[in-house]
């Protein structure tokens, strides 16, 4: 049947989602019309860029499936243009066999997933059932047990958590890998079962691997399955992660800490879409999408020759950064409540304990290298010290030296010793008849250094308090006052 008799068929009853087929080959067109036909879809074909974009122009389509080399083009140059002009419709690319650096690019630029040649027609379906929605199926917003705002979780109402968030929702559009970046206790994992649960995968499993936890000779069989009998103690076949996680996502945190020989091998089941168990012979298909997690510096990891540059690229096509908990400490007081919410629950506990005023502030001016997972522990510690009803500074358990030095200056000094503290004041560069500087950077580094110091005398030498009177963040006070020799 025809593209324009189905559509005819389908008359006023619900529209059939439509797909553009761009390929050269009449054979490999034909093939993929009728797998998506018999899916129950609507599908266009076109041999050229020039024909799908008449074709995209006349109308809408739910997912375009195109090669990447094209009599009049590249595929990569369709994917812009839809990304561009269509932002709503998902475009896949179908590869050659072996080209990595071409599904790369295509994702890149936008495109939602890829295919390598030869085309597995279970692998068209199931990319087909990621992008797209069919008759009767049920959105994740809409599953019972999915909130209505799949990021409701990340808790905060600071300007990097929103915008965090909303790049989660884009990110869930995609198929593409996420490296998620960020310091250590930061909510990585969090991000990445978010990014899943958004998307059209959340029904399916979520599988997290601590790279850094599996013993070397055992990654292999970890990873990918083994045979019975293929290694001593192996007494029956087993699944690895991939095959776990398939039809869903695989999450690797801490990926830098894998070996460079397991590094090839995780290569090439990302790039090939198939795995061979320890010990069988031939290899499966599977359908996950990695999203990958590093406290560490992937680009220095690269240049230092500890982690592979073609794995590097595989897995960093889009990039999340996660803020640290310093950068979102007005985050602290909406996390505070919920993770006493949390402990208190998990004791048995009618109510949770509250945290007095100054417990907050003082909370405010930590820095928190472990970041919300330190924030957790430094809580759960304080509710055992307390006397049930209100958590003090005291509850905290924390030595002076352990916070930073805004949490150790954030107590006012006196009047006295503030005055005897205060810097002599410095004469200012020497200015022409004019009144311009000799020297501008000297008259610069004058007008800024009084500014910081106001700001200090002001609030009493709170650094924390002086950076908020200023515009900047605590770190970039930090930074000047260091850069001026201010003490």
């Amino acid at each position: 049947m025809k593209p324009s008799e189905a559509r005819a068929v389908a008359g006023g009853r619900q529209a059939i989602p439509r797909v553009l087929v761009v390929d050269d080959e009449a054979d490999l067109r034909e093939l993929l019309e009728l797998t998506l036909v018999g899916m129950g879809l609507d599908v266009d074909c076109a041999a050229d860029i020039a024909e799908a974009s008449r074709l995209l122009d006349a109308g809408d389509y739910a997912l375009c499936l195109t090669d990447m080399r094209l009599p009049d083009g590249t595929g990569l140059e369709l994917v812009e243009r839809i990304a561009r002009e269509h932002p709503n419709t998902p475009v896949a690319v179908i590869t050659a066999y072996g080209s990595a650096e071409n599904a790369v690019a295509a994702l890149k630029a936008g495109a939602f997933d890829y295919l390598a040649k030869p085309v597995a027609l279970e692998s068209v379906r199931n990319l087909v059932r990621s992008a797209i929605r069919l008759p009767g199926a049920t959105p994740p917003a809409a599953r019972p047990d999915g909130p209505a705002d799949p990021t409701a979780r990340m808790l905060g109402v600071s300007a990097a958590v929103a915008d965090v968030r909303a790049q989660i929702l884009r990110l869930a559009r995609s198929m593409a890998p996420v490296a998620i970046t960020g310091e250590s206790g930061s909510g990585k994992e969090l991000a990445a079962r978010l990014v899943h649960e958004a998307g059209v995968r959340g029904d399916q499993p979520f599988v997290a691997v601590n790279c850094g936890a599996i013993p070397e000779n055992l990654m292999e069989a970890e990873f990918f399955g083994h045979r019975k009998g293929a290694f001593t103690g192996a007494d029956a076949e087993r699944d690895g992660f991939f095959q776990a996680a398939n039809g869903g996502t695989l999450f690797l945190d801490e990926v830098a800490d894998l070996p460079l020989a397991m590094q090839v091998k995780l290569l090439r089941a990302i790039q090939e879409k198939r795995v061979r168990k320890v010990g069988g012979t031939s290899e499966d298909p599977v359908d996950v999408r990695i999203i990958s997690a590093t406290h560490q510096d992937l680009a220095q990891c690269v240049a230092a020759g500890r982690f592979r540059q073609d794995l590097y690229y595989r897995l960093n096509v889009i990039e999340l950064k996660l803020p640290s908990l310093r950068e979102r400490q007005d985050d602290i007081p909406a996390l505070a409540v919920a993770i006493l919410d949390r402990l208190a629950s998990r004791a048995g506990l009618p109510k949770a304990p509250v945290l007095a005023s100054v417990t907050l502030r003082y909370l405010q001016t930590y820095s928190f290298p472990g970041n919300v997972r330190e924030l957790e522990n430094i809580l759960e510690r304080a509710m055992a010290f307390s006397n049930g009803e209100v958590i003090n500074v005291e509850d905290l358990g924390l030595r002076p030296g352990a916070a930073d030095e805004a949490a150790n200056e954030r107590d006012t000094v006196p009047a006295g010793e503030a005055a005897a503290g205060s810097p002599t004041p410095r004469p200012g560069p020497a200015l022409s008849a004019e009144g311009i500087p000799e020297s501008l950077p000297d008259y610069l580094d004058h007008v800024e250094r009084q500014a910081i110091e106001r700001a200090l005398e002001k609030t009493r030498y709170n650094r924390t308090a002086a950076a908020r009177l200023l515009g900047i963040s605590f770190r970039a006070l930090r930074y000047r006052m260091q850069r001026l020799g201010i003490n």
